[in-house]
This record gives C-alpha cells, sequence and structure tokens, in this order.
C-alpha cells in the first residue's frame, strides 16, 4: 500500500509543468480573456499614459542600447513590405504566362516600379536579418525566461513565418532562378521527417505530404505560382500582423521590454 501511494506521488500532473503554465497557464486558466488584448488597447488610447506598461524592470531601462530597437525595426520593415507590396499587387497577375512580363513591366513601364520592387526586396532581406538579430538579443539577455515563455514561443513562430514569407514571394518573378529554387525546396519537404512522404518516420502518404500541398501537383506550375502568392499576399502577412499583436500585449503585461538578468 505504501509501495503504492510513493508511485502515485511521484506521477507528475502535466498540468503543473513549467511548460503547460507558460503555454495555456494565461490562456485557460489565468487572467486571458479573448478581449483583453482590445481592450487594454482601447484603455490605452483612452488614456495615453497607458499605452505604456505599469512598470518596467530596473534591466528594462538600462537595456536602452544599439539592440533595443531591433524588435521595433521588424516591425518598421513588415509595415514597410505591406505598403510596397500593395502597390506590387496591382501590376502583378498570379499567371504563369504573364508573371514573368508583369516583373518587366514594373522595372522599364510603371512609373518608380524598379524602386517600389527593390524596396520590396531589400526590405526582405533586412527583416528577415533583424527579427533573426532580434531573436538573438532576447536569447542573450534570458528574456526568454519567466514569466516571459510563451512571448518567445510567439516570437520562434514570428522567426519561422517571416522566413516563410521571403520563401514563398522567391517564386513570383517566375524566372529560371525561382523556379529551380523553389524545385529544390520544395523537394526537401518531400525528405522531412514525419511529414515528407520520403522522410525519416513518415505518416504521410504520396501525394498527400507537404511537398505535394505546396506545389499542388508533380512539378512546380501553376498551381504551385497560384498557392505561394496567396501565402505570400494574404495568409501568411495576416497570420504576422495578428502574432504580433499579441506579441506586443504579451511584452506589456509582463512589464516591457527585458533587460539582462
Amino acid at each position: 500500500m505504501e509501495r503504492q501511494n510513493k508511485e502515485e506521488d511521484k506521477k507528475i500532473d502535466i498540468k503543473e509543468t513549467q511548460v503547460w503554465k507558460a503555454v495555456f497557464g494565461d490562456l485557460l486558466f489565468g487572467e486571458f480573456k479573448p478581449l483583453s488584448p482590445f481592450n487594454s488597447l482601447m484603455r490605452g488610447i483612452a488614456k495615453i499614459m497607458q499605452l505604456h506598461p505599469y512598470n518596467m524592470s530596473v534591466g528594462g531601462r538600462r537595456i536602452i542600447t544599439y539592440t533595443f530597437c531591433l524588435g521595433g525595426l521588424s516591425v518598421f520593415f513588415f509595415s514597410l513590405l505591406a505598403c510596397t507590396g500593395a502597390f506590387l499587387m496591382i501590376y502583378y497577375n498570379p499567371d504563369v504566362n504573364s508573371a514573368y512580363a508583369n516583373i518587366e513591366d514594373m522595372r522599364y513601364i510603371v512609373p518608380f516600379g524598379v524602386l517600389i520592387r527593390n524596396m520590396h526586396r531589400w526590405t526582405a532581406h533586412l527583416m528577415v536579418m533583424f527579427v533573426a538579430l532580434h531573436m538573438l538579443r532576447v536569447f542573450l539577455t534570458a528574456a526568454y525566461k519567466p514569466p516571459r515563455e510563451l512571448n518567445w514561443i510567439v516570437g520562434v513562430i514570428l522567426l519561422v513565418m517571416t522566413l516563410l514569407a521571403s520563401f514563398t514571394g522567391y517564386l513570383l518573378p517566375w524566372d529560371q532562378l525561382a523556379y529551380w529554387g523553389v524545385t529544390i525546396g520544395t523537394s526537401m519537404g518531400e525528405n522531412a521527417p514525419l511529414l515528407g512522404a520520403k522522410g525519416p518516420f513518415a505518416i504521410l502518404a504520396p501525394g498527400k505530404d507537404v511537398n505535394s500541398i505546396l506545389v499542388g501537383g508533380t512539378s512546380v506550375g501553376q498551381p504551385t505560382l497560384l498557392r505561394f502568392y496567396l501565402l505570400h499576399a494574404i495568409a501568411i502577412p495576416l497570420g504576422i500582423a495578428g502574432l504580433m499583436g499579441f506579441h506586443f500585449w504579451r511584452i506589456r503585461r509582463a512589464g516591457g521590454v527585458s533587460g539582462p538578468l
């Protein structure tokens, strides 16, 4: 009987672990409610002073250095990408027969087209770099520790989505470099663990794995271009914008930017 009681004491309740509390604690059992971020923003607009955190750590006040604006610059680059991307969408048609011609028209016919396109391209490179540097700064200053574990997970997802946004935009010019680059990139998904039909521990059958979902057929073609366009122009930007809003709200709830511990 005593041995059975000891074995029951050794059992770990998953809801009491740090990971569970970090990911689901606020969402299920804490103060988080679906409209809490919206209500917090409205209170901040009504009272300008409440746009700042209620409290801030001493380390957070000391961290105003060259690395302080890495996250803010990432948001600025995302906003610039949204503006330039909206301009490019006016002149771009996701069709394999006209996509490359549209890009050439932007270069030689559309007023300021080459400027806007180059701004969009180089801003995308800068956003990937600055998001990665921001994650590095957060890691080196241990800003992923309690009570910021959930925000760290959200940041990792944002980094992955930033890379996906860059990858999906790579195919849109529909030139030889884009075509073969995406062909190689999507074929890697076929050999990915679990999600690839030919990868280790594959759980998806051929024709239903990640590669088939992205390509939309046996090779890169019109379905691929259309899927990449919708992902690049609509789905991924909306996902990034939503996660950014939640990310900022969590930073504010945690007392602002975290400094070195």
